[in-house]
């Protein structure tokens, strides 16, 4: 009697296995891959990175780091599902060579680059934990979307190769040894950098020249014409630059301040209040430009490997642009305009936005600007208008353009208007910004065909 109950116990675990492996084996036919080709699901990626660079205060050159690298692996591991229509960029960035082949059938392309991301991203964070969380949640949206596990579990193993192959190649970027550099020593002379109100804080990255570049030959390829000599007579162009700063400052129209506000992307503005103190969190300037990619590529209803190649070609402007800037403005040293006005002309006067704490020329946001526009303008056109409401969850109204250079040139002229910039601070920061903006939409390719739209060789701050 006892023998027949365990036969029959068998027998029913066999055809509860037999059935598992069934539904299990329905699963994979019934699978279909169309579900990780949207889109949506890298601008979410990349909106979390984001909302963790604002949370960890990164510096403007550092998230310009955070951005690129996580982009790149991505898109590395993307374009293996799509060999004939995405190039890969081994080769094409400095250092980078092509990730070790995958063998198993089961990779999905897309989702291991979405995993890839989020593991390089994890990397280059402080907040590990909001990552994890990230993770976890687009996990339980792959449970809701029938990916099979043996799929899900191919592609993380396989975005792991992916990371560590990414990984070895950014751990030799410099960063790690920048980061035990000595500080900037402040020079007496009037004409040199001095840290600036509220807080005097110490200089930013003045070692970032030293970043390997991706697409430069050099930090200093664009290097900008000297800035105008130190000179404080009366009617001396140098004087009159200054001196315009300080008149526009105290004459700003409600659109100029408007203008201002928009684009100001400092990272961490100190607010002091008698005996108290505290800080708001916002965007970087690179930020702002990720933010519009995600709005053009949206617009443009590009898919998800286009999507990830915008994003691939912005990240590498703006990473280069920012070391070709921060090799000027450490090399030339020049004054804010704010220190001179308080020791000369009126000591209670500030700027309308807080100044950043780094040397004057050029201007950051003129130089990454231009830069991310025109590789946008190779992409999608010299006429793509568009809404930006990328400032929108800072309390900021929208702003609308009729092309990148139109918005590369507000953002540039903002700096004016913020009291934060003498003017050949932005006309040659726009000018910097084109050159490295032309040669990474030169040489930079992700589409395998695609049609470059000739870049505009001058560059001209609108005022």
């Amino acid at each position: 009697m006892t023998s027949k109950i365990y036969a029959g116990i068998s027998r029913t675990l066999i055809f509860f296995c037999a059935t598992i492996l069934l539904l299990q084996n329905c699963t994979s036919e019934t699978y279909d891959p169309k579900v990780l080709e949207d889109p949506e699901l890298f601008q979410e990626a990349m909106q979390n990175l984001t909302d963790i660079i604002v949370y960890d205060i990164f510096s403007p050159p550092v998230a310009s780091r955070v951005y690129v690298y996580p982009t790149v692996a991505a898109y590395e591991v993307m374009r293996l599902g799509k060999p004939e229509k995405f190039q890969t960029l081994a080769g094409q960035l400095s250092g980078l060579t092509a990730l070790p082949p995958n063998t198993n059938p089961d990779v999905d392309f897309n989702l291991a680059a979405l995993y890839a991301f989020n593991a390089l991203g994890k990397e280059l964070i402080f907040s590990e934990d909001k990552m994890t969380a990230f993770q976890e949640n687009f996990d339980q949206q792959l449970d809701t979307k029938g990916i099979p596990t043996r799929v899900r579990k191919a592609s993380k193993e396989f975005a792991g190769v992916a990371v560590d192959h990414i990984h070895q190649w950014y751990k030799q970027d410099n960063y790690d040894q920048t980061r035990t550099a000595p500080k900037y020593t402040i020079q007496e002379e009037q004409k040199f950098w001095k840290p600036t109100p509220p807080d005097y804080m110490d200089g930013i990255e003045p070692h970032w020249r030293e970043i390997r570049t991706l697409i430069l030959d050099s930090a200093n390829q664009f290097a900008p014409k000297p800035p105008l000599a130190f000179d404080l007579t009366e009617n001396s162009e140098f004087q009159k630059q200054l001196l315009e700063v300080y008149q526009v400052g105290e004459t700003l129209s409600d659109e100029q301040v408007e203008i201002a506000k928009f684009w100001d992307c400092n990272p961490y503005v100190t607010h002091h209040r008698g005996h108290a103190m505290f800080a708001t969190k916002k965007i970087t300037p690179g930020g702002h430009w990720i933010g519009i990619t995600s709005l053009v590529t949206r617009k443009a209803e590009a898919n998800f490997g286009k999507t990830i190649g915008t994003y691939v070609e912005v990240t590498t402007a703006l990473f280069d642009a920012f070391i070709s800037c921060w090799d000027e403005k450490w090399n030339s040293l020049v004054v804010r305009p704010e220190t001179l006005i308080n020791e000369l002309y009126d000591e209670e006067w500030m700027p309308l936005l807080q100044t950043p704490p780094f040397p004057e020329y050029t201007s950051g946001h003129s130089v990454i600007s231009r830069a991310a526009a025109t590789v946008l303008t190779k992409l999608y056109g010299s006429d793509f208008s568009f809404v930006d409401t990328t400032e929108q969850s800072f309390g900021l109204p929208a702003r609308s353009y009729t092309s990148f250079y139109h918005a590369s040139e507000e953002a540039a002229i903002s700096r004016l208007y913020g009291g934060i910039h003498y003017m050949m601070a932005i006309t040659e920061g726009v000018s910097q910004g084109q050159q490295v903006g032309n040669l990474v939409a030169a040489k930079l390719k992700t589409e395998v065909s695609t049609s470059l739209e000739q870049a505009p060789q001058k560059a001209v701050a609108s005022r």
